[in-house]
């Protein structure tokens, strides 16, 4: 069993095959809209421009367990990550990651890395198989996980 085994829900309420991104480095990432940590999303879309043409892609899983930092509508969360920090990556529904609720993805993301998600902006890198490589704190910015991105991009 890989991430590409998964069907997860875009923020249209689309379902979505994750096998669509085989052969991909992906970037998982809980998010919130509300929260201090918010301003993460501007180098989260940075990462995304540089290393997209590369194979690499960012999916955006909105969470409103932790403090309700991620209130509103799928339309409004995509509509304000867009405004303020032009957002270029796939966003998908608003999920909960941890609890008897949390979504069977985020379930085999920590049975992979094990923890509890603390908070969000919690980060799995994914690699090209679709094996969880690395797992990255809320806190640690997405600029520091450029040379384990780069590794994972470079793997054959």
């Amino acid at each position: 069993m890989n991430v590409y085994d998964f069907t997860v829900t875009d923020n249209k309420g689309n379902e979505v095959s994750l096998s669509q991104y085989a052969g991909k480095v992906l970037l998982i990432v809980n998010t919130a809209t509300k929260c201090g940590l918010t301003p993460q999303y501007e180098g989260l879309e940075a990462l995304y421009e540089k290393y997209h043409d590369q194979g690499f892609e960012i999916l955006d899983f909105p969470c409103n367990q932790f403090a309700f930092q991620a209130p509103g509508s799928a339309e409004k969360i995509d509509s304000f990550c867009k405004l303020h920090y032009d957002t270029k990556f796939p966003r998908f529904a608003k999920i909960k990651v941890n609890g008897k609720d949390a979504d069977p993805l985020y379930v085999y993301l920590k049975e992979q890395k094990p923890g509890r998600i603390q908070w969000n902006f919690a980060k799995f890198l994914i690699d090209r198989k679709g094996n969880v490589a690395d797992r990255f704190a809320p806190f640690e910015k997405p600029a520091g996980l450029e040379n384990k991105i780069e590794a994972e991009l470079n793997r054959t």
